[in-house]
This record gives C-alpha cells, structure tokens and sequence, in this order.
C-alpha cells in the first residue's frame, strides 16, 4: 500500500497533537509539527528517497529519529509511537481536533474538564452552554463550534488540492495500465482548481470486458468500498478522501466530462441553453429529440448552443457564459509564461537551502530570475534579517550573479507591516534592494477599519513594491483577516503597487474573486511560491491554478515580464 508525503505529515501532526493534548515536551512537539511541514511540502515522494535509500536526514529538521519513523511509516503504513499514543486517549479525541478553533489544549480541556471524548458529546455540551463556562473558551467560541460542527456535517470533510493532487495523480496512473483501459482523466472540482477537494471524481473509457471496476475497488488505498456497479463504484481511502469512477462510452466522454467537472450552476445554464435552442444537455450527450448530435468532446457540447470551449477553472456561472458568447473569454495564463519567482527563502531565515542552491533549481525551471526575500527582524521566531544581516546578502548576492549563467537572482525582503502602517526596516536599507515585499504577520485580529488603514499606509511609504499574500488566510485553520479589498486594490491601482498571489497550498491568497478584481482594477498579479525550499519552487502550479480561476492572463501577471521588462516596474516603486 503506498504511503504518501501527506499521509507522513498527517501522522506526524497527529502524535504533535496527542504530545500536546498529554503535555508533553513542547520541544520535541515542535519537532513533530516541523517534520510533518517538512514532509507536506516536500515536492517528491518520500517512499522514493526511502525505496532508493537516499539520506533523509538532509531534509530539513529530520535527523536520526525521525528518519526512522519515516522509514517505518513507508514500509508499514504506521508508527509505533502513534499507534502507542492512540492507545492512551479516547479513540474519537483525534475528531475534535479537526475542529477549527480547537487545538490541543483547548481540547485537553474539553476532555479533562466535561469528559467530551467525541463530536457528538461536543455537540451537546455546546448546546447547552457548558463550554462557554470553560476557561479560555466563553460564548462567542461556544457558537463557533456549533457552526463548525454545522458546517462539517453540511459539507463534509474537505482536503486541499495539493493533498489530493497526489492521491488522485497516482490512482489515475494506476487505472491507465489497466487492460482494455483507453481513456482516464480527472473531472470535478479538482479539474475546476478549487482551492479545496471535498471527493474525486473520475472518468474512464474502456472496452467491453476491462476489468477496470474490479482493479478500481480492490485498489491497495481503498480502505472502504461505498459501492460498486457495473459503471460506477466508489471508494474511501486510507486518507478519508473519497473517490468516484464512472465508465462511460467514448461517444459520451465529453459531455460526461462537461457534466461531471461542474460547477452545477455553470451546467445548469449551458442546459438552459441547449432548452431555448430545442435541446436537451445530459452526461450522456447533447440530443435532438432521441438523436444524439454531440458528446464525443467537450468542445462539440458547448459548439451545440453556440460557444466556444470555456476553460473548466472558470465553470462557475460568473460570467463565463456571457464572455463566451460576446467573443470576451479571456486566453488564462499558462505554466510557461511564467519567467521567475519573486518570493523565496534561504537558511539565511527560516529556508532549508542556500542561496545558490535555490538559485540553481530555478534555473533548472527555465526561470530567468528568482527573488530572495527573507523575513526582516520582528520576526525572531524565523530569523528575520535586520539591517546589516540583509546588507550582508546583498553582497553575498552580488558575488553569485557574477557566476551565474542565465539567472539573475534580485535582492529583496518580506518585511513586516507594523500595526501603524510602518515597515520592519529603515527606509535607508530598503531603497538599497531591488524591490519590497510586505506583509501582515501579526495582530490579525484588529478592528476591519484599522487593519485596513494599516496596510495603506505601508503602501504608501516610498519603498513597497508587493503586498504579499494580501488576507493572511490559511486554507481549512485561520480565516483571513478583516479587510476592505476593495480598498485595498484601488490604492495599489492609485500608488503603482503590485498585489500578490501566494502559491503555497495553505495559502492560494489572493482567491480566485480577488484576483478577477485585481484584474479589472488593473493591478497586476504576481503568482508567487513563497518557497523555503528547493521543492516548493513545484508549488507555482496551484498559484496558476488559482490565476486562472481568477480569470488572469499573462498580461495580469507581473511576473510573466522578462528580467528587463520587470526591472523598470519594480524601480517605479522604489522611488
């Protein structure tokens, strides 16, 4: 049974959380929580490096111990120390931690105090007012839970798309070497690009006689067959995500597609459509009465009521199908427009690879500059540079690009925005870089007008080039902080200043809705990895991802400029 990066990290968060809830040493809790990012993030297979026996101990915060448990958990699928710690708390406790709002101590609490050892005890105790009783908790944390609970039982359990992504990639390639297997692709939100994947959803064309459904349930990840047909089944695995195959002739392959990816509101407008034109719209094709006149592709389905192909990142009914209609769709960014990275992290802060080497694996990308952009001095937990650090790298910098061939690397920093709007670093070092980033890392929580007002005024001081990651959210576990974006997007219109799109999987921010407003502002977008490692570097296919959703083209992207195009537009905002 394959053991996937997530399904590490996963384990690892876990015996973080049971550390946590027991109150265990905070330091090796932290080394668990390190590991299990480590691992998350990491842009290949663990079970590669193990199977070829390559030194874990090279990533970052993983030495002897964990390298073991990584071992074990790819050979077994388990850990010892997990399976250990499982046996010393209620088996449900692990539920109430996928709770928002609910970390391990609060739960500790919850289970120490009202002996909640399960959601629906959790569920009860809310309703009748014992938890706001509980220290650190009170009413307004009280209603959260309810509506959490709430939430969770109406959607379900969602996953985000780089979790998925492997778990879907791999099970599509295991399906495509199954005998008389002719066709397998993805549809779904996940084709759609949606920030976050509820279930997976698949289809396949097969002749007559594949054992393609058999293969499909007796899959090693499967944990649970939900059901099995003769052209539909549906599977649980180990990770909890849910997956749906359906066999389907290949003179329906496109409409099945077209019906499958969604969104529900954009399918219900394109049959409302094929109604006023005399048709009927199904997954089975597109019919004339009882003669079918299209199915076969995607492209023949929406030809039949008029339109052009639409992209599937902008089937949401917002729009699309007017565009289509009005000759108005936009022509999305693409992978290869992209020519740099303007976001990165060395061991100079928190990163796990030098410079040079973070320099080389951009190269190695076909990128023509990558930006370094530690963290400045208020943030101490990362090793954030102050003055005569970054000064220090600025000619650490210098002395690479007279070797390098084919990348320049650009000098830049993340630095904090203050509560009063002021930057982390002195104007002095700050003109002295390429261009600035800045970011919001604390005090999230202050009033929308403030926390508004805070970031203008860092905008407006004469050396900010970037709002990064520009709501502060992390997808499934912090919602953004309160702020008026539309405010926001004007100001960066006003004062030349760019916003960006942050591409780590837990991020995605600007959302799709945001983006779009970016681009009718006319603020260009930069898609940035805000990578800490070599392997995040892969992360800026979900920030073009989110790009496309958010209707951007390679004209909305500043960093699909060339170094000498971009090189004018950064200096305008040093100024």
């Amino acid at each position: 049974m394959p053991v996937h990066n997530a399904d590490i990290a996963s384990m690892f968060n876990e015996i973080a959380d049971l550390l946590d809830i027991l109150g265990e040493n905070p330091f090796r809790i932290r080394a668990y929580r390190n590991a299990a990012r480590t691992c998350q993030e990491l842009g290949r297979e663990l079970r590669d490096m193990v199977e070829k026996q390559e030194d874990l101990k090279t990533l970052s915060g993983i030495g002897d111990d964990l390298a073991a448990k990584i071992k074990e958990m790819v050979e077994t699928g388990t850990c010892r120390t997990l399976e250990k710690l499982r046996k010393e708390l209620p088996a449900a406790i692990t539920d109430l931690l996928r709770i928002p709002g609910l970390g391990p101590k609060r739960v500790k609490t919850l289970w120490k105090e009202l002996k909640i050892e399960s959601l629906d005890q959790l569920k009860e105790a809310a309703r009748q007012g014992k938890v706001r009783t509980l220290t650190g908790f009170g009413e307004k944390i009280e209603q959260q839970i309810l509506n959490a609970i709430k939430v969770r039982a109406e959607t379900g359990q969602r996953f985000l798309m780089a979790v998925v992504a492997p778990y879907a990639e791999t099970l599509v390639g295991y399906l495509k070497n199954v005998a008389g297997v002719r066709r397998v692709e993805i549809a779904g939100s996940f084709r759609r690009w949606k920030e976050t994947v509820g279930d997976v959803d698949i289809l396949a064309v097969a002749e007559a006689g594949s054992p393609i459904i058999d293969r499909f349930v007796a899959y090693d990840e499967a944990v649970n067959v939900l059901a099995k047909g003769d052209t539909k089944s549906s599977i649980k695995l180990r990770s909890g995500l849910q997956v749906d195959l359906r066999v389907v002739d290949d003179a329906s392959f496109g409409a099945a597609m077209n019906y499958f990816t969604g969104s529900k509101a954009h399918n219900i407008a394109i049959r409302k459509l094929g109604q006023q034109a005399g048709l009927k719209i199904n997954e089975y094709g597109v019919f004339k009465g009882d003669k079918r006149i299209a199915g076969k592709t995607e492209e023949k389905v929406y030809k039949s009521v008029g339109l052009p192909l639409i992209p599937p990142e902008l089937r949401e009914d917002t729009g699309e199908i007017e565009a289509a209609r009005e000759g108005r769709l936009p022509k999305l960014v693409e992978p290869d427009d992209i020519r740099g990275d303007l976001h990165a992290h060395t061991i100079a802060s928190d990163g796990q690879q030098t410079i040079l080497e973070m320099a080389q694996a951009a190269a190695e990308r076909g990128y023509e500059y990558l930006a370094i952009t530690e963290h400045s001095r208020r943030l101490a937990m990362t090793n954030g540079l102050d003055a005569r650090r970054l000064r220090k790298q600025m000619a650490e910098i210098d002395k690479i690009n007279g070797k390098l061939k084919g990348l320049t690397v650009l000098k830049g920093i993340e630095v904090d925005i203050l509560e009063d709007g002021s930057l982390d670093l002195d104007d002095d070092v700050l003109g002295e870089l390429d261009f600035v980033i800045g970011s919001v890392h604390s005090l999230f929580k202050l009033p929308r007008e403030k926390q508004t007002e805070r970031i203008l005024r860092a905008m407006d001081r004469p050396h900010f080039t970037i709002l990064g990651h520009p709501t502060g959210r992390m997808l499934l576990s912090r919602e953004p902080y309160d702020v008026d974006i539309e405010r926001v997007i004007q100001h960066a219109r006003e004062r030349g200043r760019f916003l960006e799109l942050n591409a780590h999987p837990m991020r995605l921010d600007l959302d799709d809705a945001h983006c779009r407003m970016a681009k009718e502002a006319g603020v260009l977008v930069s898609i940035d990895t805000d990578a800490h490692s070599t392997v995040e570097l892969a992360n800026m296919r979900y920030g073009i991802g989110q790009a496309r959703r958010g209707w951007l083209e390679k004209k909305d992207v500043l960093n699909t400029r060339s170094l000498k195009q971009l090189r004018p537009l950064l200096a305008k905002t040093m100024k």
